[in-house]
């Protein structure tokens, strides 16, 4: 985080959370939800702002519980998830990059999710490719030497990745492609879409004996 951040933080260490303000979308942009637009349940007004996009960026992450957030000074500016808490996009020299700047490295694994979706499994971070570079990512899968078919990859999800064997060639390096249900995977990863405030432990009761 920015250390204007961090200073922020020890000195206001109290200010209230904020939620539903700042949401996340399934092509990693960040998008700022009013009251009004919290209560139409819309997806809320793309921030476009450079220098604000790279703060957000820099100071975005996780707490204890799955809740990703912004930490805004002192405040944290808890973020709710369309998808996953990054998004990848297709790189012609790193071969794929996160929504926040960031390369995607080391890769641990790839999945093809229950609705047809690449994700990748990168240390601790959870990130699905943005869907306008779906083909570019099918194009990586192989069946053993060669490009997989559509009707090799439809035919795998239908079998829940049980009919072959698929893989994805990412810069000369070779990673098996697994099966996953999305919601299990985001339930596994204990990533929260929308957070909440978390109990508050009840203070403790003087017994009157």
């Amino acid at each position: 985080m920015d250390d204007i951040v961090l200073r922020a933080m020890l000195k206001w260490p109290n200010v209230p959370d904020c939620y539903g303000w700042l949401a996340l979308d399934a092509r990693g942009h960040w998008r700022m939800r009013d009251e009004p637009t919290q209560h139409a349940n819309l997806p809320g007004e793309k921030i476009m702002h450079v220098a604000l996009l790279g703060f957000i960026n820099r100071n975005y992450a996780c707490d204890n519980a799955g809740r990703w957030f912004f930490q805004n000074g002192p405040q944290r500016v808890f973020v709710n998830l369309e998808t996953t808490p990054y998004v990848a996009r297709t790189d012609p020299v790193h071969g794929f990059m996160l929504h926040t700047g960031e390369v995607l490295q080391p890769i641990d694994a790839v999945w093809l999710t229950s609705g047809g979706r690449i994700v990748f499994d990168s240390a601790t971070r959870i990130a699905q490719l943005d869907d306008r570079d779906t083909a570019q990512g099918l194009a990586l899968i192989y069946d053993g030497a060669e490009i997989a078919s559509d009707n090799t990859v439809v035919a795998w999800l239908e079998s829940l990745g049980a009919s072959t064997l698929l893989s994805m060639q990412i810069h000369g390096q070779s990673y098996t492609v697994k099966w996953r249900d999305e919601e299990v995977l985001l339930q596994e990863a204990r990533i929260v879409r929308v957070p909440q405030p978390l109990p508050q432990p009840l203070p403790n009761q003087h017994q009157i004996s």
